[in-house]
C-alpha cells in the first residue's frame, strides 16, 4: 500500500498544490512557516478523515476562501482507491471514497494504515489522559472497528447520563430505575472497552519496551502502566459508591472515560523526571511500536510520517532509524526537514528510492 498523489485546493496555506510521490521516500523540505507540515497533515487527513494538528476543522481552510479539498490516489491490494476529503464553511466534512459518500466516518478508519510522528506527540506526556486514552483508541481502531463503534456508543450514553444527572439537579429530583437504564449500558460497553483496551497493552507494552531499547540502547528503566478504575471493581458498583459525587457534579465521575496510560522512567513520572532526550526517546519508541503493532494487525506496513524529526534527533537515534529503512521494516515514508542538504545526505544512506520537494 502507498500513496501515489495528493492534491490539496484552499488548504491551510496552500491555494492549489499537487504532488506525485515515490512508493518509498518522500521528503518535504524548505524554512519555517511554507506548509511542510500542512502536507503531512493533509495525508493524515485522508487516513482519519480529520487533523492531527488542529481539532477544529473550519480552521483548516485557507484565509479568505469557503472550503477546502484534499484529494488522494492510493494503490491498496494493486487497485487504485481515490479518498476525497472535504469541508465548506457551515457544512458537514465529507469524506469520499471512488465517488461514493460515507455516510459514518468510522466506516473508513482502518483502509489506510498510518502512523505520524511530530513534536506535537509531546502533549501525550504534558497533557491530561483524554490525549493518552485518544492514542490507545486510535491504535486499536485501526484494526477492529467493532472497537470504535463501542467507543462512539458508550460516549453517546455517557452524554446522556450526564444530561440526566443535570436534569435532576435543576428540577430537585431523582429517578433511580430511569438512572439503572443508562448504568446498565455503560456497565456492558464499559467492560468490553476495558477487555480491549488491556488485552491491547499486554501485547503493545512489550513491543514498546523493545523499541525503547534498540533507540538508545540504554539501561533506562521505562514503564508503560495501564491505570483503570475497573481493574478492581465493576462499573455497576463504581456507579453506586460515586452516586451521591455524581448528583452534585451533574457528570458521571467514574468509569472508562477515566482510564489512564502512566508514562514513568524509574518508578516516576517521565513528565517530571525525564529529560528532554529521555522523553523524545520515549515517545519515538512509543510510535514505533504504534507502527509495529498496526502492520502486524493489518498486515500491511503503515505509511510513516516523520514531522522535522531530524532535527530533534541527535546521530546515534538517526542511525538507528536510517537502519530500520534499510532492514525493510517501514513501507512508504514521508519526512519534512528544514535542511535540505541534511535530509538528502540521511535519505541517501537508506539506499532506497527517493523524492525531495522544495516548498
Amino acid at each position: 500500500m502507498y500513496l501515489k498523489s495528493i492534491a490539496l485546493f484552499n488548504y491551510k496555506n496552500f491555494s492549489e498544490i499537487d504532488f506525485e510521490f515515490d512508493s518509498k521516500i518522500n521528503c518535504f523540505v524548505g524554512k519555517n512557516g511554507v506548509g511542510k507540515t500542512n502536507v503531512l497533515d493533509a495525508i493524515y487527513h485522508l487516513a482519519y478523515g480529520k487533523s492531527y494538528f488542529n481539532p477544529l476543522a473550519v480552521q483548516n481552510i485557507k484565509h479568505g476562501e469557503e472550503f477546502f479539498v484534499i484529494d488522494g490516489t492510493f494503490e491498496i491490494k494493486s487497485r487504485n482507491e481515490q479518498v476525497v476529503c472535504s469541508l465548506k464553511k457551515n457544512q458537514k466534512k465529507i469524506l469520499r471514497r471512488n465517488g461514493k459518500l460515507y455516510e459514518k466516518f468510522s466506516d473508513h478508519i482502518g483502509l489506510i494504515p498510518l502512523v505520524i510522528i511530530s513534536p506535537a506527540d509531546r502533549d501525550l506526556i504534558v497533557e491530561g489522559s483524554e490525549a493518552r486514552r485518544k492514542f490507545i483508541d486510535t491504535v486499536i481502531s485501526q484494526s477492529d472497528p467493532g472497537y470504535l463503534q463501542e467507543l462512539i456508543q458508550y460516549q453517546k450514553v455517557l452524554q446522556q447520563r450526564n444530561a440526566l444527572l443535570k436534569y435532576f439537579a435543576l428540577n430537585h429530583t431523582f429517578e433511580n430505575d430511569t438512572l439503572s437504564i443508562y448504568n446498565e449500558q455503560l456497565h456492558r460497553l464499559g467492560h468490553q472497552i476495558y477487555e480491549k483496551r488491556k488485552t491491547f497493552l499486554e501485547t503493545f507494552i512489550p513491543i514498546f519496551n523493545q523499541h525503547h531499547h534498540a533507540i538508545t540502547d540504554s539501561q533506562e528503566a521505562v514503564q508503560l502502566v495501564y491505570e483503570s478504575q475497573l481493574h478492581d471493581r465493576l462499573m455497576l458498583e463504581l456507579f453506586e459508591e460515586n452516586l451521591s459525587k455524581d448528583r452534585i457534579l451533574y457528570y458521571t465521575s467514574c468509569g472508562i472515560h477515566k482510564d489512564d496510560l502512566s508514562f514513568e522512567i524509574d518508578g516516576f513520572p517521565i513528565k517530571k523526571f525525564g529529560s528532554q532526550g529521555q522523553q523524545k526517546s520515549f515517545l519515538i519508541a512509543l510510535k514505533l511500536a504504534q507502527f509495529e503493532f498496526i502492520k502486524k494487525q493489518c498486515g500491511e506496513k503503515p505509511l510513516l510520517l516523520f514531522d522535522d524529526i531530524f532535527d530533534k534527533l541527535d546521530e546515534y537515534r538517526v542511525g538507528k532509524i536510517v537502519a530500520m529503512v534499510n532492514n525493510d521494516e517501514f513501507g512508504q515514508l514521508f519526512i519534512s526537514d528544514t535542511h535540505p542538504e541534511r535530509t538528502e545526505s540521511i535519505v541517501k544512506l537508506t539506499h532506497q528510492s527517493y523524492k525531495i520537494f522544495n516548498l
